[in-house]
């Protein structure tokens, strides 16, 4: 009755709530942004001095790499196999068949290989990196270190950066590598394409800057996953549930910019 009388009744429309919605998407992703940003110049400061412990750097890179070896040497290998029996499926009854070497050479080594290590790795290591901090917030041990003057970023951002960015395309060269060897087999075993023809259709159309193309997607990848999840990490709030929300919106957040910077790509470097 109040509102009624006094003409104060809530104006909402879905316009409005469009809007709205908008607005409070944008503030969101620019705080995100901004954090992100505080986080890398952290951490560039942190580097300089060099506060950042080569042992952590090294547990890091041990974690990342040796232990992420297995699954990346499988998603190598089924991408190059699928891409093999998916070209020759399409391509063999139309051109001359040594052009699936290219093909396969080309795909794996400019989009597959970075990309599925890069997804790969956001549910492998981005998620562990941010329930681990995220766990490290909630419990107060974040708190201990700066009680005690430690700079949680030097000893806990700094390094999984690092590690990241020179874990990454290692791995991405090893799965570049097993791919192309596994597409080899595949294209030998069902359309029966020679290694030395395989090879000679992937020499017509190879660019050395293919290859410094493949690297530089793995640095930039490898910088985003470990620097998104520790800044997810480190904004953990609410105990175990918000551990596991955090976490959820972090394997999100990284895929979506991982996908986000691949499209990316191509008119930047390949133009």
């Amino acid at each position: 009755m109040n509102n009624q009388s006094s003409g104060t009744l809530p104006f909402s429309n879905p316009i409005t709530e469009w809007f709205a919605g908008v607005g409070r998407t944008t503030r969101v992703a620019l705080e995100h942004a901004g954090g992100l940003g505080l986080l890398f110049g952290q951490i560039v400061i942190a580097i300089v001095r060099l506060k950042v412990s080569l042992r952590s750097v090294l547990n890091q890179m041990y974690i990342m790499g040796i232990q992420s070896l297995p699954i990346v040497l499988v998603t190598g290998s089924l991408a190059g196999i699928v891409t093999s029996q998916q070209g020759g499926y399409q391509m063999t009854s139309a051109m001359p068949s040594y052009v699936l070497g290219s093909l396969v050479v080309e795909t794996i080594v400019l989009e597959m290989g970075p990309v599925l290590t890069a997804l790969v790795l956001v549910g492998r290591i981005g998620a562990r990196i941010t329930a681990e901090l995220g766990t490290m917030v909630v419990s107060e041990q974040i708190d201990a270190f700066k009680s005690l003057g430690r700079d949680p970023v030097a000893i806990l951002a700094a390094p999984r950066v690092i590690a990241g960015v020179l874990v990454l395309p290692l791995l991405v060269g090893i799965a570049d590598l097993i791919g192309i060897f596994a597409g080899v087999v595949s294209a030998n075993l069902t359309v029966g394409l020679g290694i030395e023809s395989f090879f000679y259709g992937a020499r017509l159309f190879w660019h050395s800057w293919d290859l410094v193309y493949s690297l530089t997607k793995a640095v930039v990848f490898g910088l985003t996953i470990p620097l998104i999840s520790v800044h997810m990490g480190l904004k953990t709030k609410g105990g175990a549930e918000g551990v596991g929300l955090t976490t959820t919106q972090a394997v999100m957040f990284m895929t979506l910019t991982i996908l986000i910077l691949d499209a990316m790509f191509p008119p930047l470097m390949l133009n």
